[in-house]
Parts: structure tokens; C-alpha cells; sequence
């Protein structure tokens, strides 16, 4: 959040004035070119509606947005940090390379140093930063049905234990402690969007997300104790069901998911999510459409929370709310993913007209 700095309309004022003074403290994300920038860009100014605003280079890199080549926001740093300008070069020339920390080591680069380095001027390391990147660029192939050559590989786990590993890490546990035969199983699902963790029972999905959605920790936690601690690993057949509707969605074949799902939630937020899945693929609402649809006219912050709060993205379609502006707003998964939903959706819209 950005404690020190004014509303986003003063930013943007700032931004049409090319106040210097937001120079390493502020840059905007333009929806609708993708690339985020200085305030104090020479480029063509984008209209308010576009322009999401940022208090640190990782958080617009997290959102899906990528350097502009014209003010090159990411320049300073590269100048100041021989290492931080050595491994951003490198990036540059093959974005779509799985790198490692012994790709660094071999550079002659201590991967610890790189690791301070990159946290210090970005908030990210810059391993997390180049599988960012990856899946960007899968992201942006996903809408034209491309093929995302291992968009999602830097993200993904390579075994079982790698997983159990990860899933403990989040909810602070040692994989041991995990209960077998759990009533609740946990299990990864590969995407052209990046690995999802779902969380079933013998009837239910329960949980369907991003791996790397900041909110996820506490809402396994939230599981883990609604479960009364019996959470363990594997997949039920409804883990099974979900997984392949998925894939069918993302492949442009099938909007349609039956699954039966139980997100964990209060009433109002069961509301709001039982609307959300009434909102037809390739279609979008606004915060206040979906508070007028449950009877609730009043209730639109109330709305974007159960909206933001929403535990089964994809077939919970929360990606399918926008600002009344049109702006895209935010989205646990990243708003580039949000962008990438959007658009693959447009082939559902056409399929339904095509119908009709």
C-alpha cells in the first residue's frame, strides 16, 4: 500500500505535470498498453481510467505490467548496481529462459548478493522476477491461443514433495505434520496461467488458486481450522473434474464448470459469489451492477471485498468484475492474468452470438 503517497488523483495530476518529485517513488501501470512507467515520462499521457498507480517497481511487475522502453523506470537502479544492470541485461536478451541460481553463479554473480540487490531496489528477487516475466509472456500468447512454451515451469513443482514442501511452508507446518487420509486433500493443477493449488473433500472444491496469490496462506489457515487440522495431500475425483474443466476453459473449448464447490465464506459473501457465476463468459460487471443484482444497492465496497475475498478463482469468475470506469481494478492473481481471462473470454462472447 502506498502509506506515503497521495490518492491516485493527485498522482495523476503529477503524472500530466511530470513532477519530478515522484521520481523513485511512484510510477503508473497503463492498462491498456501494459507497461508501466516514470511519472516524468515523455510518452503520450494515458487517459485517468487506464492508469493504475504503484509505490514500488515489484508491485507493478507482480501486476503483469512491463518496462517502458522510453523512460526505462527500472534504468536508475540498473545504473547505481553493477549487478542489478548485469542480470537486467541478461533478462533483456532471453526473457523466456528458466533461470536458476546456478545460471547466476555461473555470470560470476554471488546469487546471495543478487538476491539483496534485486529485494533492495525491486521487492523481489530477481529469480522470482524472470519467472514473472515467463509467465507474462505466456499470459500474452494465452488470448491469440498460442502455445506457452513452459510459461508456468519457474512455478511450478517438480514432485510431490516439492509441493508438500511449499504447502507447509505457507501454513507454517512441517509436510510430516500433514494428516493422511485427511478429510481435506491438497493438490497442484497446472495452467497456461501458472499453478494452481486446489483444496478438496470427497464432494467439494473448496479452494481453487494462483500459488503464488499473496492472500493464500491465510486462507489455507482459514481451511485448516474449519477442518479442525484434517488437512493432508492427494485429490479426490472432484479434484479430477475441476482440473479438466480448467483446462477445457483456458483452451478456449468449454466456459461450463460443474464441479461443486464450497468456498468458505459468510452469507453475504455466498451472495455475492453466487452472482458472480451467473455473469456470462465474455461479458463484465461492475461492482455496483453485481450490488444491484443481489437487492443490495448500497452495499458496492461490500461487494469488491466478497469479490476480492473470493477462494475459487476461474470457476468463481471474480476476473469478471471491472470499475465502473472500465478499468480493470484489482485482481488477486495478478492483473495481467485478469487481462488474459478478459480477453480469452471475447471467444466465448463470439461462440454465444454465434448461437444466438
Amino acid at each position: 500500500m502506498m502509506f506515503d503517497l497521495p490518492d491516485d488523483d493527485a498522482l495523476y495530476d503529477a503524472l500530466i505535470a511530470r513532477d519530478a518529485g515522484f521520481d523513485g517513488r511512484a510510477w503508473v501501470g497503463v492498462t491498456s498498453t501494459g507497461v508501466f512507467c516514470r511519472l516524468t515520462c515523455a510518452a503520450r499521457k494515458p487517459k485517468r481510467e487506464n492508469c493504475v498507480f504503484f509505490d514500488s517497481i515489484g508491485g507493478c511487475i507482480e501486476a503483469g505490467f512491463r518496462a517502458c522502453l522510453k523512460c526505462h523506470p527500472m534504468g536508475p537502479a540498473a545504473e547505481s548496481d553493477p549487478v542489478v544492470g548485469r542480470l537486467l541485461a541478461a533478462l533483456r536478451d532471453e526473457p523466456g529462459r528458466r533461470w536458476l541460481e546456478s545460471d547466476v553463479a555461473a555470470m560470476g554473480v554471488d546469487p546471495s548478493t543478487a538476491r539483496r540487490a534485486f529485494k533492495r531496489h525491486f521487492g523481489m528477487t530477481f529469480l522470482e522476477m524472470a519467472r514473472l516475466e515467463r509467465l507474462r509472456m505466456g499470459a500474452a500468447a494465452l488470448p491469440e491461443g498460442g502455445r506457452v512454451i513452459d510459461a508456468q515451469m519457474e512455478a511450478s513443482y517438480d514432485s510431490p514433495a516439492a509441493f508438500r514442501a511449499a504447502f507447509g511452508k505457507w501454513l507454517g507446518l512441517a509436510p510430516g505434520k500433514f494428516v493422511k487420509d485427511a478429510l481435506l486433500r491438497a493438490d497442484w493443477i497446472e495452467t497456461k496461467l501458472g499453478p494452481m493449488i486446489a483444496v478438496s473433500d470427497a464432494r467439494a472444491v473448496h479452494l481453487l488458486e494462483f500459488a503464488e496469490r499473496k492472500a493464500l496462506p491465510g486462507e489455507l489457515k482459514r481451511l485448516y481450522a474449519a477442518a479442525k487440522g484434517s488437512l493432508g495431500f492427494g485429490r479426490f475425483a472432484v479434484t479430477d473434474q475441476i482440473e479438466a474443466e480448467t483446462a477445457a476453459f483456458m483452451a478456449g473449448r468449454s466456459a461450463r464448470f460443474e464441479t461443486t464447490l464450497a468456498p468458505l465464506g459468510t452469507a453475504f459473501q455466498q451472495e455475492v459469489w453466487r452472482a458472480l457465476r451467473r455473469i456470462p463468459a465474455g461479458e463484465t460487471r461492475s461492482y455496483a451492477e453485481v450490488a444491484r443484482t443481489i437487492g443490495r444497492p448500497e452495499a458496492t465496497r461490500a461487494v469488491a471485498r466478497a469479490n476480492g475475498a473470493n477462494p475459487v478463482a476461474i470457476a468463481i469468475p471474480c476476473h469478471r468484475v471491472i470499475g465502473a470506469d472500465g478499468s480493470l481494478t484489482g485482481y488477486g492473481g495478478g492483473l495481467w492474468r485478469k487481462q488474459a481471462l478478459i480477453e480469452l473470454e471475447r471467444g466465448y462472447a463470439r461462440m454465444r452470438q454465434g448461437v444466438e
